[in-house]
């Protein structure tokens, strides 16, 4: 099977060992539905263009380049040439600063995942090398690698005979958590209450499995599209209403338990669990 085209290549370099690397999109949308904007009386496509904010006129793609505001009204015009010029210092270079515990890296510095692989035959034998030390020692890479213009943080892991590099946000793209937890208030649980949830979620324990995952939003647009399509109603789907806060948490627990077919008390979920440990 011949893999998908590379939209990045390099050098892999961790201290002395180096190899050629490709990078391919781990993750696709082509499945997804996408809409064009028509004019609703022609029914035609419309598409959209560049105006001067003074005159209104029409400025052609060759007329169209980026500039920074520093000021009021005030621009530093950055050419394609200056942009390029910075890329190339880093460019096709994949650089590894060091290594972290796996799943040691929070998932909000997630940003989007790539597959790693081997450039070609010569490559596979340091390529291996890397992954599987990395694999031995249960650590992650952190690396850097230019892409789209700008120098990225990346999270390395591997992952089978490759490897999943995923680019990371930076400390000041995320926000502080501090911000909406901090206010939040100590809660003392009853420890009945939290063997009942405790039992509650071990009955539930199940395996990853994204290929059960459902975009029901998804589903329900095509199928408002094949109903329109064949000039029929789109078929009525029911709105969940959200609910109230619980008021009476032990007793809406306790009838979660019984309804996933358990008769057991809390004391005796206590003591599975006793067990359990």
């Amino acid at each position: 099977m011949v893999a998908p085209r590379a939209m990045w290549k390099g050098f892999l370099k961790l201290e002395s060992i180096t190899c050629a690397v490709k990078l391919a999109g781990a993750t696709t949308e082509s499945s997804k539905i996408r809409f064009r904007t028509l004019n609703r009386n022609k029914r035609q496509p419309i598409k959209s263009e560049y105006r001067d904010d003074e005159t209104d006129e029409t400025v052609e793609r060759d007329e169209q380049v980026k500039g920074y505001e520093f000021g009021d009204g005030e621009f530093l015009i950055i050419e394609p040439a200056e942009i390029e010029k910075l890329k190339k210092a880093g460019e096709h270079r994949l650089d590894i600063d060091g290594f972290v515990p796996e799943a040691s890296v929070s998932s909000v510095y997630l940003e989007k995942p790539y597959y790693l692989y081997p450039a070609d035959r010569i490559a596979g034998e340091p390529f291996a090398l890397i992954r599987d030390a990395m694999a031995k020692k249960k650590v992650a890479a952190i690396g850097r690698l230019v892409m789209q213009q700008r120098e990225r943080s990346v999270l390395i892991e591997p992952r089978d005979d490759g490897m999943v590099l995923t680019l990371l946000r930076q400390a000041n793209e995320v926000a502080d958590e501090g911000k909406f937890f901090s206010g939040l208030k100590k809660q003392k649980i009853d420890a009945e209450l939290l063997d009942i949830a405790t039992m509650l979620i071990d009955r539930k324990r199940a395996h990853f499995d994204p290929s059960k995952f459902e975009d029901r939003y998804e589903n329900a647009l095509i199928e408002m599209l094949e109903a329109k399509k064949k000039g029929k109603k789109p078929p009525a789907r029911a709105v969940a209403r959200p609910k109230e806060n619980v008021v009476n948490l032990a007793s809406l627990l306790k009838r979660s338990l019984q309804q996933e077919g358990g008769k057991a008390s809390a004391k005796q979920a206590k003591t599975q669990r006793r067990k359990a440990a």
